[in-house]
């Protein structure tokens, strides 16, 4: 008992550590008195989730809600100091043990098979070598997952579910422990848990992707190419960098007069900014949303219409992959840094952000293409996928929206035509805003 809970322990400053990222462990315990004040104003501060069993329950609900009280909120993160796994492929146990109560929640992610706990800040102060994975644990990472939060992210041998999954008090008293009880599961029955989770209520719960009630609603708009870069060229000579410019404008002006919407522009006139440039500007604003626009040219001149695409790693279609090979080489050709950018985030959980992000970015797509359809001449299948650079950003929804051809003589007309700038524009709008209120619903 003594071995243990001088390894379960974490003196004032072991804690102070942790919360700046060092870890710590085998240190000797708070006085049980001076630990039970802490604890006790924590407790009054934290809800009371209770785990929902079967196999649809992979969110934790709140439980009975306490009253207000006059308690400050709890400063910097959460502490973890203490972690154990044990099983075999059928059962494995996950115990992690906290200063205070953690609410959490659990969503299941396919392509490979994970479970995925959604933590409040924390500061993990133990050694990684407690979490080495076993039984239907093959990979156990955790780190932070973006400002005011954190991942426990438990890649999967087999599929499995939580058939357990709390919070509740540590022996004596002292602290509390998350337990986490994983049971292997059928392919269908994994299958079912990713389709079920709820990537909107999850992002609203814990993360940023999902906005605020008390903060407007932030949009970037990326008036493609500029400056040196002119982008594609017209049969009459007009280049994409000026029909992005006067598009972006005209958006510019229609989500103002919405209200409640803030929004920015990654240029306002003819200057050039390279592709990771232009996200990372989108993720230095806290943007909600990233609307790319270009116009681009074809060799297949009789292609005409506006598309809309999202992130994905493999191009859905030819046109598709041939037009991010372009806009890829656009940006080399003035001197652009095509490294990767696995910086943005923590490597290690930049997938999951990504697939919660596209989640968002492909919700807005729907919105686009609905209000365009009857009104604005489409392509065949206008929503489509492809690995486009300014649409990276793990954690800004992004949709890259091709207004039109520039290598058809009809879509260019309509490209630099006033009228059909301000309708189009005026759609895009309101599609914006049908999908904020989509999102702020899910909030609620």
């Amino acid at each position: 008992m003594k071995g243990n809970a001088a390894r379960m322990g974490m003196t004032v400053s072991g804690r102070e550590k942790a919360r700046r990222g060092t870890r710590t462990w085998n240190a000797p315990r708070l006085p049980s008195a001076a630990r039970g004040i802490v604890l006790a104003v924590l407790v009054l501060a934290s809800a009371a989730f209770v785990f929902v069993p079967g196999a649809d329950a992979q969110v934790l609900q709140p439980a009975i809600e306490p009253a207000p009280t006059a308690a400050a909120p709890r400063p910097g993160p959460l502490v973890a100091f203490s972690a154990r796994v044990a099983g075999d492929d059928q059962r494995t146990r996950l115990v992690m043990e906290f200063e205070a109560k953690p609410d959490f929640q659990v969503r299941y992610l396919d392509g490979p098979d994970r479970i995925v706990i959604e933590l409040p800040e924390t500061a993990f102060g133990f050694p990684p070598a407690e979490l080495d994975p076993r039984g239907l644990f093959k990979l156990i990472r955790f780190g932070s997952a973006g400002e005011g939060r954190s991942r426990l992210v438990l890649g999967l041998a087999r599929p499995a579910q939580l058939d357990l999954a709390q919070s509740q008090p540590a022996e004596g008293g002292a602290g509390f422990r998350m337990v986490l009880d994983a049971v292997a599961v059928a392919p269908d029955t994994f299958a079912g848990l990713v389709a079920k989770t709820d990537w909107v209520r999850g992002a609203a719960r814990g993360g940023r992707l999902a906005p605020a009630t008390d903060k407007q609603f932030t949009v970037v708009i990326d008036a493609g190419h500029g400056g040196i870069d002119g982008g594609a060229e017209g049969i009459d000579g007009v280049q994409e960098k000026d029909v992005t410019l006067a598009f972006a404008a005209a958006l510019d002006e229609k989500l103002k007069a919405i209200g409640g919407i803030r929004v920015l522009m990654t240029r306002s006139d003819d200057s050039f900014l390279s592709l990771s440039g232009r996200v990372q500007f989108a993720r230095d604003s806290r943007a909600d949303l990233l609307i790319s626009l270009h116009a681009d040219s074809i060799a297949m001149r009789s292609l005409r219409g506006a598309t809309v695409y999202t992130l994905s790693d493999k191009a859905s279609d030819s046109v598709a992959a041939s037009l991010v090979e372009q806009e890829d080489r656009h940006d080399a050709l003035v001197g652009a840094d095509l490294d990767g950018k696995t910086d943005l985030v923590a490597g290690i959980l930049i997938d999951l952000a990504r697939s919660e992000t596209r989640v968002f970015s492909n919700g807005l797509a729907g919105k686009v293409v609905s209000s365009f359809e009857g009104q604005v001449k489409l392509i065949n299948n206008p929503h489509r996928q492809a690995g486009f650079r300014v649409l990276q950003a793990p954690d800004v929804p992004s949709v890259l929206i091709e207004l039109g051809y520039l290598s058809n003589r009809d879509d260019e007309k309509l490209l630099t035509d006033p009228e059909w700038r301000d309708h189009t524009a005026g759609l895009l709008a309101q599609s914006v805003k049908d999908f904020r209120e989509t999102i702020l619903e899910a909030v609620r």
